[in-house]
C-alpha cells in the first residue's frame, strides 16, 4: 500500500531542500578561522568587498563548499538508486565496497607514482575499482540476493578491498606519500581548489545524469523483475547503467575526498518518510539531502573544538554507522513479523 506521503507534492520538499543546501553553502562560506557573515560571503561572491575577503571566498572557500555539496548529492542519489535496483533499503554505496575500491584504485596510481593528486588518472582508477566492486557483488550474490547475504557480500569486498589499500601503502617506497594517503582515505574537503572541481565535476555529473535516466525503471523494478520485463524494461540494461552510474559518481568523489561513507545510506532514509516509497520520487530529494548532510559535516568539522583538523570523513562515520545498527534492527524485527 502506498502510504499518504507518497502523495504529497514533492516540489515542496525538493524546494525545501534546495533552501536548505543554498543555505548551509552560504554558512560554509563563511566558516573558518576568518568569520564572514552571509551578508559579506554574498558581496564577496559578486565583486564587493575587500581583495582578501575575495580570496578567501573564491579561492579557498568556494571550491570545498561546491565539492562538499555535488559530492554529497551523487553520494545520496548513488544510495537511492542502488536501494531502487535492488529493492532492499540496505544498499548503498559504502556497503557494497565502492568507496572502499575506488580509494584503492586512486591509492594504487599515487603509490606506484603514475598519478599525483591532481591527476585525472585518479578520478578513471577510482572509477574502474568501483565498477568492478559493484558488479562483482552483484554477481556473487545474484539478482534475488537477501538482506544478510548482501551485507557478507559487501563486508568482504569492503575488506579486500581495505587490505589491498594497507599493503599498497606498506610497500610504497616513500614514507611520505603513505602518511598523505592515510590522512586522505580519512575523507576530507580541506584545502580543495578548483583543479579538484574540475577533476571530479564530469566524473559526477555522468554519473547522476545515468542514475537519473533510470527513474522510471525504478519506478517498474519496484514491482518485481519479473513484471518490469513484462513492461518493456530491459534488466540487465538497467543493472549495467546504474553499476556504471555509481562507477562514474562514487569514483570522481573519492579520487578527490577519499573515503566518506554513510551519506548514500542515511538520505534515502531521512526522505523515504517525507515523499513516499516511491523509489523514481525518492532520487531528487535524498541527492538534495546527500548535499546538505555532508555541507553540515564540513561545517561541523570546522567549529568543532579540537588541536588538528577532524577529517569529514571520521564524522559521517561516526554518524552513520549508529544508524546502520538502527536500520539492521528494524529490518530484523520487520523479517521476524513485528511491527516497525
Amino acid at each position: 500500500m502506498v502510504s499518504q506521503s507518497a502523495t504529497k507534492p514533492a516540489y515542496a520538499t525538493t524546494a525545501g531542500l534546495v533552501v536548505l543546501v543554498v543555505f548551509l553553502a552560504l554558512v560554509s562560506l563563511g566558516t573558518g578561522p576568518v568569520r564572514l557573515s552571509p551578508a559579506i560571503v554574498i558581496d564577496a561572491l559578486f565583486g564587493g568587498g575587500s581583495a582578501a575577503q575575495q580570496i578567501i571566498i573564491r579561492e579557498i572557500r568556494l571550491p570545498r563548499a561546491i565539492l562538499a555539496s555535488a559530492i554529497g548529492a551523487v553520494l545520496g542519489l548513488s544510495g537511492a538508486a542502488l536501494q531502487g535496483l535492488l529493492r532492499n533499503p540496505l544498499a548503498s554505496p559504502s556497503l557494497f565496497g565502492a568507496p572502499q575500491s575506488a580509494a584503492f584504485g586512486a591509492v594504487l596510481m599515487i603509490a606506484l607514482g603514475w598519478a599525483d593528486v591532481r591527476s585525472y588518472a585518479l578520478p578513471v582508477a577510482g572509477i574502474v575499482m568501483a565498477f568492478v566492486s559493484v558488479f562483482v557483488l552483484l554477481s556473487i550474490a545474484g539478482r534475488n540476493a537477501g538482506l544478510l547475504l548482501l551485507i557478507l557480500a559487501g563486508l568482504a569486498i569492503s575488506s579486500l578491498a581495505g587490505a589491498a589499500t594497507a599493503l599498497t601503502m606498506n610497500l610504497s617506497p616513500n614514507p611520505f606519500a603513505s602518511l598523505e594517503i592515510a590522512f586522505w582515505l580519512l575523507g576530507s574537503l580541506e584545502d580543495r581548489s578548483f583543479r579538484h572541481v574540475m577533476l571530479a565535476m564530469p566524473f559526477i555529473v555522468a554519473g547522476a545524469v545515468l542514475l537519473w535516466s533510470q527513474r522510471s525503471a525504478f519506478r517498474a523494478l519496484s514491482l518485481g523483475e519479473e513484471t518490469a520485463q513484462s513492461l518493456g524494461i530491459d534488466v540487465t540494461r538497467v543493472r549495467l547503467l546504474v553499476i556504471t552510474g555509481v562507477a562514474l559518481g562514487v569514483g570522481g568523489a573519492v579520487a578527490v575526498s577519499g573515503t566518506i561513507g554513510f551519506i548514500g545510506l542515511v538520505a534515502p532514509h531521512l526522505m523515504r518518510p517525507v515523499v513516499g516509497y516511491d523509489p523514481a520520487r525518492l532520487l531528487l530529494p535524498s541527492a538534495l539531502t546527500g548535499a546538505a548532510l555532508l555541507t553540515a559535516a564540513d561545517i561541523a568539522v570546522r567549529i568543532i573544538p579540537s588541536n588538528t583538523d577532524i577529517k569529514v570523513g571520521v564524522l559521517t562515520s561516526i554518524i552513520g554507522v549508529p544508524f546502520f545498527l538502527y536500520l539492521i534492527v528494524r529490518e530484523r524485527r520487520a523479517l521476524a513479523g513485528g511491527v516497525e
